[in-house]
């Protein structure tokens, strides 16, 4: 594959209600789109940053910066055989996961295409179907949550994820479990927390949770270890690993039970099955964290969900819980027992719509041979 065109596009996406974080409140998406061409096909991705740097580094502008100045000056014009290639091309630059895993990302869907044969069979995936769960952010009040658990469940959703912060987190968990027994449930905290709160973290131990994910800071795996000790409840860590090195490290540290593997976060498909494969070998679960994409980075994460040691509901959801119209074809659905059926056409297995793509892009600009 000779990478002979790239374009990268901001859209402005409204999402259908604010979004509530420990950290932040999200209204519209500067979404990132990324196309990148190559003997005569097109391949595309999303850039999965948010706009300030709240979850981690990178944002909106700086993934941009990145790409311009240094991703397609290292990439434009070159030939690799495959994707995982990309990573070689790339590797002079440090961190930026998110920005390097657009450019990489795009070109598996080239690749897939030129092998003919969906993305997720090229990527090692095995399942027809992934199993999916919600992310509910924080409300202004508990009867407001759990009316919201009662619409995602009447349309099948498999698992309950609720944002937390220090106020609005135990209290409120307990009622919602008194409520739904049997539900699988668990809690977000986005680093929220600090080891003295300790006592507090283990309350949730009687609420028989799937797992708490991320309570403590964004780069601390030390002291995850020590919480783990001291609760019964699974930590999950998200903001903490950034590629397979983190997740062997924590892992052998007893830092945490589970793993959510964000395709952005980790830089692209490539590390993202490295991920996979040390937690497969360790067994330890992984499920795919979602960052609010549009249909194209969902599409993405559905297919990486397809690698068999993704078994955890992940934050895969339909379209229509976020947009009032996306921007691929067909939308992403949701069954009634809580999956999302996977394509089994070359690529991504959706079509991109161009004309809206279009019509929210807010600025653009394009690289070629």
């Amino acid at each position: 594959m000779k990478i002979e065109f790239i374009a990268v596009r901001e859209l402005r996406m409204h999402l259908k209600e604010p979004f509530e974080t420990s950290s932040s409140i999200t209204r519209e998406r500067r979404v990132l789109l990324l196309e990148v061409r190559s003997d005569g096909l097109s391949g595309w991705s999303e850039i999965t940053v948010d706009e300030e740097p709240f979850y981690n580094s990178e944002t909106t502008d700086t993934a941009w910066h990145i790409l311009r100045d240094f991703i397609v000056p290292l990439t434009l014009g070159k030939i690799v055989e495959t994707a995982q290639e990309a990573r070689t091309l790339m590797s002079r630059i440090r961190g930026h996961e998110m920005a390097r895993a657009g450019l990489e990302n795009a070109l598996w869907d080239i690749e897939s295409q030129q092998k003919g044969i969906p993305l997720h069979k090229l990527l090692g995936g095995s399942l027809t179907e992934i199993p999916c769960g919600v992310s509910l952010g924080i409300q202004p009040a508990v009867e407001l949550v759990i009316a919201k658990i009662e619409h995602e469940l009447a349309a099948g959703y498999q698992r309950i994820k609720l944002k937390i912060k220090p106020g609005s987190d135990i209290g409120m968990v307990k009622k919602v479990r008194k409520i739904f027994p049997n539900v699988k449930l668990m809690v977000d905290a986005n680093s929220a927390y600090a080891l003295q709160d300790a006592e507090l973290l283990r309350e949730f131990d009687s609420c028989d949770l799937l797992m708490i994910e991320q309570p403590l800071a964004w780069d601390e795996l030390y002291q995850h270890a020590k919480l783990q000790a001291l609760i019964l409840t699974p930590i999950c860590l998200d903001e903490c690993i950034h590629n397979a090195h983190h997740a062997r490290a924590a892992i052998e540290l007893g830092a945490c039970m589970v793993i959510n593997v964000k395709l952005g976060r980790v830089g692209g498909h490539s590390e993202a099955k490295r991920v996979h494969d040390v937690c497969r070998e360790c067994k330890i679960p992984v499920w795919c964290g979602g960052m609010l994409e549009s249909g194209v980075g969902r599409v993405h994460n559905i297919a990486m969900s397809t690698l068999p040691g993704f078994i955890l509901p992940g934050d895969v959801s339909a379209s229509k819980r976020y947009w009032d119209e996306d921007i691929i074809e067909p939308e992403v659905e949701v069954t009634t027992r809580g999956t999302i059926k996977v394509p089994e056409s070359p690529g991504l297995g959706y079509s991109v719509r161009r004309d809206r793509i279009e019509r929210l892009t807010v600025r653009s600009e394009t690289w070629q041979v």
